[in-house]
């Protein structure tokens, strides 16, 4: 069962992700385009019950999931709320306070994506980080068209331009690239 699944490739383990992170309990972590909440709830339990993740999305039906899965599964430190993160101030965060920004699969899909990386650094703490995961450049039957998607390296180039630094790359699986940017 293994070989097909290392013929076929692997895909995103959040878990494993976080593990390359170093990230700390009590910390507070937005999640950028939060989906159902792939990342939002692995990095809610890793930050504890001192630490809060903040689940940003624009469809409500999204953020009902989201609210939904928290209550029945007893999780208190997510916090659920609809945003367009294309417009300045959009999380309607305070600045700098936030240790952890998540972009997963989000900057593809968005046409003002400096917009989004300007959010993301306005909320963050002096030192706070951005985990960066996009879909990489290989010509694949699943994720979007080929147009659409972004090089690591002009990735990049983007977060430079707005002051970020590069960090470190990480380990996200056979259809993805991963990094952390540092404010």
């Amino acid at each position: 069962m293994e070989d097909i699944i290392n013929s076929v490739g692997k895909f995103l383990d959040p878990v494993k992700i976080i593990t390359q992170l170093g990230l700390e309990k009590g910390c507070n972590v937005a999640d950028f385009g939060c989906g159902p909440g792939y990342f939002t709830f692995p990095f809610a339990q890793a930050v504890g019950e001192d630490g809060k993740v903040y689940s940003f999305d624009i469809l409500p039906q999204i953020l009902e999931t989201v609210t939904s899965k928290a209550k029945f599964s007893g999780i208190v430190n997510i916090i659920a709320r609809r945003a367009n993160l294309e417009n300045a101030g959009g999380t309607k965060l305070e600045d700098g306070s936030i240790d952890w920004v998540i972009l997963k699969d989000i900057l593809f899909q968005n046409q003002k994506k400096e917009e989004i990386l300007k959010e993301a650094y306005r909320i963050l703490k002096p030192e706070g980080r951005v985990l960066v995961i996009e879909w990489n450049s290989a010509e694949l039957s699943i994720g979007p068209s080929s147009e659409l998607r972004i090089s690591e390296s002009r990735l990049k180039e983007m977060l430079l331009a707005e002051k970020f630094s590069i960090e470190k790359s990480i380990e996200a699986g056979s259809f993805h690239y991963a990094f952390i940017a540092k404010k």
